[in-house]
């Protein structure tokens, strides 16, 4: 069985929609946990009504205190929910139809390959929509400049390259995810640094959301050209500095929860990556090109080596 997981908050203007895209999937061997963070607005009593009327297909729940952020919401879920295989959904999307069926289809080749006790996650591309559902991108890949074959933990570490509205792993996968990081960037990104140290990550090259962008996104696509962006960043120092900061304590808070399990390799690489706010700068350099730890592209390595 597949369970979604949906964490909503004041979503009522898009929410509807979603749930809407779910019911006419192809593939309908599917429960949907929608888990509310306490919403101000109409959205829970939407999906009370869709719980109502599909009660063996839409369990809906609301969390007693707002966590303040969606990605405690899905963290808190994905550690209270195991199944064969887990996905997860935004409130302000629309999946196309065949979604889950091709997502799954994916994964099954992959537990093939490797076996079903293997950890195992996949991804797909999306298509960036306006608030209307006009496409302004028909690829996120192109859109963002994205390099899907960069998934080792040495890559991961210091750049997301998952969506997590795109994701499904498999119940080994989900066995991982059993206790909530004293700090995470995104939850997304959290699991990718779980695919790049334990598991394998399949890419499907194709959208399956239209992936809307609107003025309450937690997270959008970047529009900027690499070179508009590289200069927008370097006028903006502490944004920058700021971001890889956050990539170090999020290192930090991984190596802290799964540092036994890590390889004797893959420690030395978190640890010494979690350990660069004590470093000098040639310090931090120096461990930039010991482990490989560069973004994507000329121009963000060059911003990296100018603000690490």
């Amino acid at each position: 069985m597949i369970s979604i997981l949906l964490a909503s908050y004041n979503g009522e203007k898009y929410i509807s929609g979603q749930i809407d895209s779910l019911l006419k999937q192809t593939e309908q061997g599917f429960k949907l946990f929608i888990c509310d963070d306490k919403s101000t607005d109409s959205t829970y009593s939407i999906i009370k009504d869709y719980a109502g009327k599909y009660p063996d297909k839409i369990i809906a729940s609301q969390n007693d205190i707002n966590t303040g952020e969606a990605k405690i919401n899905f963290i808190k879920m994905m550690i209270n929910h195991k199944d064969d295989y887990i996905m997860l959904c935004d409130q302000d999307d629309v999946w196309m139809p065949d979604k889950i069926e091709k997502s799954l289809k994916k994964i099954k080749e992959m537990e093939e390959q490797h076996g079903c006790s293997k950890p195992v996650l996949v991804h797909t591309d999306l298509s960036v929509v306006d608030e209307e559902l006009n496409i302004i991108s028909p690829s996120y890949i192109k859109a963002v400049n994205v390099r899907y074959k960069n998934k080792a933990l040495k890559k991961v570490v210091i750049q997301n390259f998952v969506a997590g509205c795109t994701v499904i792993y498999n119940r080994a996968f989900g066995e991982l995810i059993s206790a909530q990081p004293e700090y995470m960037i995104m939850h997304d990104w959290w699991i990718v640094l779980i695919a790049g140290a334990f598991g394998e990550v399949g890419t499907l090259c194709e959208p399956t959301i239209l992936y809307r962008q609107h003025a309450k996104n937690v997270h959008g696509t970047n529009r900027r050209t690499p070179s508009s962006h590289f200069f927008h960043k370097v006028f903006n120092s502490g944004e920058i500095k700021a971001t890889l900061a956050s990539t170090y304590k999020q290192a930090g808070c991984f190596l802290a929860l799964y540092g036994e399990r890590l390889s004797e390799d893959d420690f030395k690489l978190i640890r010494d990556y979690a350990s660069m706010p004590g470093k000098s700068k040639c310090g931090r350099v120096r461990v930039l090109f010991k482990y490989g730890t560069w973004k994507n592209g000329l121009l963000r390595r060059l911003a990296q080596v100018l603000f690490v």
